[in-house]
């Protein structure tokens, strides 16, 4: 099976590189099968490192990308400053920001909401790893200052994230995500259980808008409901991760 991947619907101009994987064409088995590109799920870390190397090779990428450790926080880390072969382990983070050809953003999901950002003039590109602790700490705020352009002058897609038909939380994550921006409860809609189905791109749209992002794309794809094309922690418990990576062409 050939690997596959979503190509961002977004008018990013043509330096800009952007790809979302799906899970299948890798060689991981079993609750990771198959494209598994994190290595931090107790996969074997020999096909985690085969389905890195297809990876390279089906979307001719230019290099390595630069793989994070992503702890839910709202660091980002600056590609530009490291090392272009980075050392393990990778530096913890839940964003990267480049102006650099050939550093590639990258970030691992499997329901939190990927993040894509490019400039109009497509000499940066950023991603992000929005969960909802993230985007309650703010992620998608550093995002947009680490790249220190006007936020009017950006491009964002959401990528594959769990859909507000699964994604069930408490009222205590609803207070978290609606502390700084009341008019957030909209994205929640009570359930039978006493809990609320969260909207997590509608979250992430507003705050885009509420910096002055307003060409936003994508953020209709849900992983919890597709289980032949990815990932999913709620879903499945223990699984692998897909991809979603945005570069400057070199």
């Amino acid at each position: 099976m050939p690997i596959e991947w979503l190509t961002p619907s977004w008018p990013a101009p043509p330096t800009v590189r952007a790809l979302s994987t799906l899970r299948g064409g890798g060689v991981s088995t079993g609750r990771y099968a198959s494209l598994n590109l994190g290595n931090h799920v107790r996969d074997a870390p020999e096909a985690v490192a085969e389905n890195r190397r297809r990876l390279r090779v089906a979307a001719g990428l230019p290099a390595e990308p630069a793989w994070l450790t992503q702890v839910h926080g709202v660091g980002i880390a600056n590609l530009d400053i490291l090392p272009a072969d980075l050392a393990q382990p990778a530096p913890a983070a839940d964003g990267a920001v480049t102006r650099a050809p050939g550093r590639i953003c990258a970030i691992l999901t499997a329901d939190c909401l990927p993040v894509l950002f490019a400039t109009q003039t497509g000499d940066a590109a950023a991603a992000a790893h929005a969960g909802w602790r993230g985007l309650a700490g703010g992620v998608i705020e550093a995002t947009v200052t680490a790249l220190d352009v006007a936020p009017a002058s950006l491009l964002v897609w959401l990528g594959p994230a769990i859909g507000a038909q699964h994604f069930e939380v408490g009222a205590e994550v609803r207070d978290e995500l609606v502390r700084d921006d009341p008019g957030a409860r909209t994205a929640f809609v009570p359930n039978a259980r006493g809990r609320f189905m969260a909207d997590l791109p509608g979250l992430a749209r507003r705050r885009l808008e509420r910096l002055g992002v307003t060409r936003i794309y994508g953020g209709g794809e849900c992983t919890h409901g597709q289980a032949e094309r990815y990932f999913s922690h709620r879903r499945d418990g223990e699984t692998g991760r897909q991809a979603s990576l945005v570069w400057l062409a070199p």
